[in-house]
């Protein structure tokens, strides 16, 4: 690149403020770049319950409780 009086060669300075932005950017994953998930949605999510095994519900006799109850 030449330099003219009006414009002398560029040396680069100015760079640092666009690479902190350009290395911010590329430790955010692909997927949450590609398909964000909105912070106030992540807050919602509903924890994970325990649930009873296939197979361990008693279907013959719904007065008694169930084993471990």
């Amino acid at each position: 690149m030449t330099s003219t009086p009006d414009a002398p060669e560029h040396d680069g300075s100015d760079l640092a403020e666009l690479r902190e932005e350009i290395d911010a950017l590329k430790a955010i994953p692909h997927e949450e770049i590609v398909n964000p998930l909105p912070k106030n949605l992540e807050d919602r999510e509903p924890d994970a319950e325990p649930t009873d095994a296939i197979g361990s519900e008693r279907w013959d006799d719904t007065e008694s409780p169930r084993p471990g109850s």
